[in-house]
C-alpha cells in the first residue's frame, strides 16, 4: 500500500524557508517605506527653501519684503501665515511625512545656533525646523528686522541624522 503526503520533516522545511523568504520580504519593505519618507523630507525642505528664496527676490507682502527672508513670524498662526507669506507653496510640502498637520510640523526656531547639534528645538522626523538670523547673527522674530539668511533642520528616519538646508543670499 502506497501513502501519499508529506513528511512533517518536509512541512517544518517548507514552513520554515517560507517564514525566512516572508522577513526578507517585510524588512525590504519597511527598509522602501523608510527611504521613501525621507526623499519626501529633502524634497519638502527643498520645495520650502526654493520659495523662501522667492520671497527674497520679490516683494510678495508688499513694502520692503524684497532683499530679506520672512521671520519666524511666518509660522506665527500656521498655515494662514504661512499662505500670506509664501503664496504658491503646497502647505502639504510643508508637512513632514508623518506629521498630522503644518502647524506641528513646520516649527520656528527658537535659538540662533547655526548647527545641526546647537538648533533648539531639535527637530524629530516629524518637524522642519525654520530659523531665519539677522545681519548681526541673532534670532529674526518680527517681521520688523533684517532676515538675512536662514536655516532649516530636518531628520532622517533611516539614520536619525539632523540636515540643514541654508539660504542662497547671504
Amino acid at each position: 500500500m502506497k501513502q501519499y503526503g508529506f513528511t512533517v520533516v518536509e512541512l517544518v522545511i517548507t514552513i520554515a524557508i517560507m517564514g525566512i523568504l516572508l522577513t526578507l520580504a517585510v524588512v525590504n519593505v519597511t527598509s522602501t517605506q523608510v527611504n521613501a519618507r525621507d526623499v519626501e523630507r529633502v524634497s519638502d525642505v527643498e520645495s520650502i527653501a526654493s520659495h523662501l528664496e522667492t520671497f527674497y527676490k520679490t516683494d510678495i507682502i508688499g513694502g520692503s519684503a524684497a532683499g530679506r527672508y520672512p521671520s519666524t513670524a511666518l509660522l506665527a498662526s500656521g498655515e494662514t501665515s504661512l499662505k500670506t507669506f509664501l503664496p504658491d507653496i503646497d502647505p502639504i510640502s510643508a508637512t513632514a511625512p508623518g506629521a498630522t498637520n503644518m502647524a506641528a510640523s513646520f516649527i520656528p526656531a527658537t535659538n540662533a545656533t547655526q548647527t545641526a547639534a546647537g538648533v533648539l528645538p531639535q527637530p524629530t522626523k516629524a518637524q522642519y525646523v525654520y530659523q531665519p538670523i539677522q545681519t548681526d547673527g541673532t534670532l529674526c522674530t518680527t517681521e520688523a528686522q533684517d532676515c538675512r539668511k536662514f536655516a532649516i533642520y530636518y531628520r532622517t528616519e533611516k539614520d536619525s541624522i539632523i540636515k540643514q538646508i541654508i539660504s542662497k543670499n547671504q
